[in-house]
């Protein structure tokens, strides 16, 4: 039986090799002077599909990085498009060649997860002592770094005009939507073909089967105030990177003290997007869902841009000489289903 069972490791090596594929070592990076010291020869040999497990580490909503080389000139301990994967947990799956230079990738692709941003490192094998192996390997190699990440999951709370048009320009900006609303004749899959889930039911129990994870969006665009309050409560409190919500300004200030009343820690509120989208005179609901997108893309990407919203929010905080009386009808005014504030303005479900 152990012959047979190797036997049909070393067939699988021999057939990805054959095939072109990375035949791969999988192992643990328990510490870095494992990683250094560790023979090859005596190293248990997985034969694994590096693209298989990128499509694993995003089906499980996880992070990764992957390493390849992508130039060579002289001598190394490895080939060109030779290829490593670090997974969130720190384990690898492949190679670049071990040594310092592996060790110097695998903190790199840590730090590659973290910032979502591609690098490329160069190593100069001739150079550099500390890349000195024994071996009579003395080249320079190229390695880029680009970061696997999970698909960008966005919960869309209400089914009106808004949340529609947001979904139709969000999923083709690459997210997942689900969309959540308790009316049935809204919430369907004839307006939401394409929605990854279409939760039709009421919020609170919608909230309570969903764990937004840290790549996850949430906008807030439900048919009324009190709705928008209840899923707001929640929202803050999630581990989601981006939480909006459609209204005036006035609205926003309303919501924020009362939820703070109830003991919501006025720092959660830092983070809130409302007036939700960019301020770029969107009027229409096809217009805020482009405003919307293109701050979700934002996020996403990770651009460094300040939170206006949160400057008028502290200055009409309690005891400041500013508060929400300030706001007239020439800085917000209020229709049937539109609210138009500082030539800004969102139309609500």
């Amino acid at each position: 039986m152990g012959s047979f069972l190797w036997a049909s490791v070393w067939f699988t090596f021999v057939w990805v090799s054959s095939v072109e594929l990375c035949v791969l070592c999988s192992r643990s990076f328990d510490s870095q002077a494992a990683r250094l010291t560790s023979s090859r020869a005596n190293q248990i040999i997985v034969c694994v599909d590096i693209y298989e497990e990128i499509v694993g580490l995003r089906r499980q909503g996880r992070k990764g990085a992957v390493a390849t080389i992508v130039n060579v000139r002289g001598s190394i301990p490895s080939f060109e498009t030779a290829k490593m994967l670090v997974r969130d947990d720190g384990s690898i799956v492949g190679t670049v060649g071990g040594g310092c230079v592996e060790a110097e990738v695998w903190q790199a692709a840590r730090e590659v997860m973290e910032s979502e941003k591609p690098r490329t490192l160069t190593f100069n094998l001739n150079q550099n002592p500390k890349y000195d192996t024994g071996l009579v390997c003395g080249g320079t190699l190229d390695i880029f770094i680009e970061p696997v990440l999970p698909p960008a999951a966005l919960y869309i709370f209400g089914a009106g005009h808004v949340a529609v048009n947001l979904y139709r320009t969000a999923n083709n900006a690459g997210f997942d939507v689900t969309v959540v609303d308790d009316r049935e004749n809204y919430a369907n899959r004839e307006r939401f073909p394409e929605a990854t889930e279409v939760v039709v039911e009421d919020f609170e129990k919608a909230m309570a089967r969903i764990t937004p994870a840290e790549n996850s969006f949430i906008v807030i665009v439900t048919r009324g105030h009190r709705d928008d309050m209840r899923v707001l409560r929640w929202a803050v409190q999630t581990q989601a990177r981006y939480v909006g919500m459609i209204g005036s300004k006035r609205k926003t200030i309303t919501i924020f003290r009362e939820l703070m009343k109830e003991g919501i820690p006025e720092e959660l509120f830092e983070r809130v997007h409302a007036p939700v989208g960019f301020d770029i005179g969107a009027i229409t609901p096809e217009e805020i869902a482009v405003a919307i997108t293109a701050e979700l893309i934002a996020m996403r990407r990770k651009v460094e841009r300040p939170l206006p919203h949160m400057s008028w929010f502290h200055s009409r905080k309690p005891g400041s000489t500013e508060n929400e009386n300030t706001f007239t009808t020439e800085n917000t005014f209020t229709t049937e289903d539109t609210e138009v504030h500082r030539g800004k303005t969102q139309r609500q479900e």
